[in-house]
């Protein structure tokens, strides 16, 4: 099957095909896409929290869980329901799920990035989640990259709310992450180029559709994720993606994988994945260049392939 950016897509494509088949299934150079966090890069391993909000944009009801660092509880354990946040300030970042998904289905990729030190927004969009019709339009139309921007305007006005507990915990001035997986992956791209926010500083889209040019307008360090025999978006369409992107930029592919099995915490190559993505957001948020100087030693390893401009 082949895609044409911004083509509509059939029911059948760009949803992941999870277990169940319902889903899409800093310092140095990381100044290059904003300052450092307030913050060094945490060292230890968070204990986790999870928040949910009733937010909206116009019309369009946007249930939104938040996984955080926790002060109680045990190092990378089972999130408790809202949960005293860690001492400290952190970086905010946001996971966009894919079609037929929601925010749980991703939680190999949210818990590690929270448990490293950051802030993680996951909203469950209104037309492609679990149990809706699946409009996959809304991310052609720019729906759901729109609705991201929303949640992270939100997320980061928590910081200022006299009496929330996020309250002075999130570093608003560092930018923020975005990631996501199959149509959130597209919905993540959209927000690089067609949709563009500007306060976006990291990027990570996993088996994304090449969804515009860039437009210079978001300054930030993009690393694409995907399966080389992806049948459902076709990774050609996001090595054309990662061509059009200005360094820093990298590119981790799962040789011989399809759309999803990476993704999973029982995939083969799924701790590559996940040690790349938080490191990718650990350089680009915080500044911390050893994670930086990791990502090679991360990606490059049976399985997979590691391409990378740093600079």
């Amino acid at each position: 099957m082949s895609l044409r950016r911004r083509t509509f897509l059939s029911s059948t494509v760009a949803g992941a095909a999870g277990a169940a088949m319902v889903l899409g299934a800093g310092s140095a150079l990381g100044a290059t896409a904003g300052s450092s966090s307030s913050q060094g890069a945490p060292t230890q391993t968070f204990a986790l929290g999870v928040r949910e909000f009733a937010w909206s944009r116009g019309d369009r009801r946007l249930t939104t869980r938040i996984w955080y660092p926790s002060a109680t509880g045990t190092p990378g354990g089972t999130p408790v329901r809202d949960a005293p946040i860690a001492d400290g300030v952190f970086p905010v970042a946001e996971w966009s799920h894919g079609l037929g998904g929601n925010p749980e289905v991703y939680l190999a990729e949210i818990l590690p990035l929270a448990a490293a030190g950051f802030v993680v927004a996951a909203p469950v969009f209104p037309t492609t989640s679990t149990g809706t019709e699946g409009n996959i339009q809304d991310v052609y139309n720019g729906n759901q990259s729109k609705d991201v921007s929303q949640v992270i305007t939100n997320t980061l006005a928590l910081n200022t709310t006299s009496g929330d507990p996020f309250a002075g915990h999130l570093d608003t001035a560092v930018g923020v992450g975005v990631a996501g997986h199959s149509l959130g992956g597209m919905t993540t791209h959209g927000l690089l180029t067609a949709w563009p926010d500007a306060r976006i500083k990291a990027a990570v889209p996993f088996a994304c559709v090449d969804m515009g040019n860039p437009t210079g307008e978001v300054q930030a360090n993009v690393l694409f994720i995907h399966g080389d025999q992806d049948p459902t978006c076709p990774y050609t369409s996001a090595r054309q993606a990662y061509a059009e992107l200005a360094a820093p930029k990298a590119f981790l592919t799962h040789l011989g994988q399809n759309h999803d099995s990476y993704v999973w915490d029982n995939g083969v190559t799924y701790p590559q994945t996940r040690a790349t993505f938080v490191d990718w957001m650990r350089w680009s948020l915080y500044g911390d260049t050893t994670a930086r100087d990791r990502l090679s030693g991360d990606a490059s390893t049976n399985g997979t392939k590691w391409e990378a401009v740093l600079s």
